[in-house]
């Protein structure tokens, strides 16, 4: 089944996640066993050179442990993360540390990203200097500077510390940082959920016209239903730490088919109030019961759906 979720006749998959799992150990009681937590289970993906994949789920879904785990942030128990064909879980930690110059991630909190004792120009500069160690001083300050007019900020900025942008400014100051080195996979986790509206809006075509410019690809989490069909390519839903459904934007939110995409779709409040008490009166029950996610169906041409036990 999984051989079959790649995109085809599309180049090599930049990042090829197969049966990724992902527990974490509870505590052990004097004289008790130990037991595990189950956040993610055999979950597989692939996203294409200049794709964003989204990922979607209500709140302890797993979407954030997949991002870790993708980046190897937080490295899975189970599975494999093959980022351009190589298995990251292989290489060493030099290595690693080399291919983090091609994979980065935009957390959800540009504050808690920052340095709050290093100007936010220092910051960006730390990219150059542990990665491109060679570079002078002064190049580092005219890259920092260039990187800044990109992401939209005056480079006279660079000498100012965190405490003193607003919230987009800082999520743009994390962006930039993250594009130093000219990544091939973004993982953008909910990198606008602290963000007022009008901002959010900014930063979504700042990642748009970045992934035009430099081809990136991202993996992007969000809690935002139609931001997420503004700018992902296709849709990954998560239930319960697995994917249930996986599809084409347009065609999982015109035609959602697993329950919970249809619940978690009706969320999304309309403007008009008679049209939303009909579209909630005629959703589909939520899932019940403790039983878990299926395997994917290929129910129409790339459009998977997880089998309801």
């Amino acid at each position: 089944m999984t051989a079959r979720l790649s995109l085809g006749a599309t180049p090599r998959p930049v990042i090829s996640v197969r049966h990724l799992s992902k527990a974490y150990p509870l505590r052990v009681w004097w004289g008790g066993r130990g037991h595990v937590f189950q956040a993610v289970r055999d979950v597989s993906f692939d996203i294409a050179p200049g794709e964003t994949l989204g990922l979607v789920g209500e709140s302890g879904s797993g979407k954030s442990t997949i991002g870790r785990a993708v980046t190897m942030l937080n490295p899975p128990t189970a599975g494999t993360v093959a980022f351009e064909g190589t298995d990251l879980a292989t290489l060493t930690p030099q290595a690693m540390r080399r291919m983090r110059s091609r994979i980065q991630t935009v957390f959800q909190d540009p504050y808690a990203a920052l340095n709050p004792r290093m100007s936010v120009g220092a910051y960006v500069a730390e990219a150059f200097r542990l990665h491109r160690p060679e570079m002078a001083a002064q190049d580092r300050r005219d890259a920092v500077a260039q990187l800044f007019g990109r992401v939209g900020l005056d480079p006279v900025f660079m000498v100012r510390y965190p405490h003193q942008f607003s919230g987009g400014q800082r999520q743009r100051i994390c962006i930039a940082r993250a594009i130093a080195l000219k990544p091939s996979f973004i993982v953008a986790d909910e990198p606008i959920a602290a963000l007022d509206v009008s901002i959010q809006a900014q930063v979504v075509n700042l990642l748009q016209d970045l992934q035009a410019d430099l081809g990136l690809s991202y993996l992007f989490i969000s809690h935002d239903l139609r931001m997420v069909r503004y700018l992902c390519h296709r849709v990954a839903v998560l239930w319960r730490g697995r994917i249930v459904e996986l599809a084409e934007s347009d065609r999982l939110y015109d035609d959602p088919r697993h329950p919970y995409t249809r619940r978690l779709l009706a969320a999304v409040p309309l403007p008009d109030p008679a049209a939303e008490r009909a579209r909630l009166a005629a959703a589909a029950p939520a899932p019940h019961g403790a039983g878990l996610p299926g395997d994917l169906v290929e129910v129409a041409p790339g459009h998977w759906v997880a089998a309801e036990d």
